[in-house]
């Protein structure tokens, strides 16, 4: 990384873990100017005074397959997919996603009072979703950061799920050089490290053993969790004999509809929440203006 994106990174270090989404995307340039000036018959001048103005939607800055004129790549020097064109007429859209909430509300406000608001450096969009939405979208994060192939994955999978969980804890420190997550027998609730190990209630355990197998079974036939590959009746019975299902009050007999209530129950279920993103539009609005000298001369 270099020294120009630090001085670009925003301090979210008052947010609790698991709180906040980072989204990151390129747009080309080269192909807005080209519909604006070629397609639509504007001046360089009036396309550039549109195209500062130009406010992606949400959907366009998080999705996880970019369409144009957004694009991702790892590349140090990327050419649009869509036109070829070089880097310096790519503009990097950084989003951040923040979860509404008492935890979050004190710090989302100092972020948004510290934030310059001169040419529109930084634009806010709040909207409304559900629990089992922004659930089954950090099941999607979760599957494309995790290399599932691996059963290394298994432990940041967990930690992650407990920041969600319980997003006050400092949840760095207590995976620190972790080597193992076991099922406590002594505890009934909540959890404890001891050494390089980390116990979880039976309930938190349990939880852990569903996020696991959704956030794997689309990889194979079966989830991969810390008791094995198993499938999701395998997991039903070790969740009934936990004791889980009948402390859940859940009582359907149809695998599928167990399913459900479970995802209902570590999703949050239909419970409304609001959202709140913060969209870094610093370098696209230089880009847009050294891109605008180039058609302009």
């Amino acid at each position: 990384m270099s020294q120009g994106k630090k001085s670009r990174e925003l301090n979210l270090s008052d947010f609790p873990s698991g709180t906040v989404t980072e989204y990151s995307t390129l747009v080309c340039l080269a192909c807005i100017f080209e519909l604006f000036t070629s397609q639509l018959g504007l001046a360089p001048r009036t396309a550039y005074s549109e195209i500062k103005r130009y406010a992606p939607s949400i959907e366009e800055l998080t999705a996880p397959r970019a369409v144009r004129p957004f694009f991702d790549s790892e590349e140090k020097h990327p050419h649009c997919p869509h036109c070829n064109a070089a880097k310096r007429w790519h503009a990097r859209l950084d989003t951040l996603r923040i979860e509404g909430g008492k935890s979050t509300d004190a710090a989302r406000r100092a972020l948004a009072k510290s934030l310059p608001t001169k040419d529109t450096q930084f634009q806010f969009i709040e909207t409304k979703s559900d629990r089992r939405t922004l659930f089954f979208n950090w099941l999607d994060t979760q599957r494309s950061h995790l290399d599932l192939d691996d059963d290394s994955w298994l432990i940041p999978a967990t930690r992650a799920f407990l920041e969600r969980l319980e997003p006050k804890n400092n949840w760095s420190e207590v995976f620190a050089d972790l080597r193992a997550v076991r099922r406590s027998q002594r505890l009934e609730e909540g959890w404890e490290r001891a050494g390089s190990r980390l116990f979880l209630s039976p309930s938190i355990y349990s939880e852990v053993l569903i996020v696991q197998y959704l956030i794997s079974r689309s990889q194979t036939h079966a989830g991969h969790t810390f008791e094995g590959r198993i499938t999701l009746v395998e997991l039903i019975r070790r969740l009934r004999y936990s004791h889980y299902l009948g402390a859940n009050e859940i009582t359907e007999s149809d695998q599928f509809e167990i399913l459900e209530r479970l995802v209902e129950k570590v999703s949050g279920g239909s419970a409304r929440t609001k959202l709140y993103y913060v969209v870094d539009r610093r370098d696209f609005l230089g880009k847009v203006k050294s891109v605008y000298s180039l058609y302009a001369t």
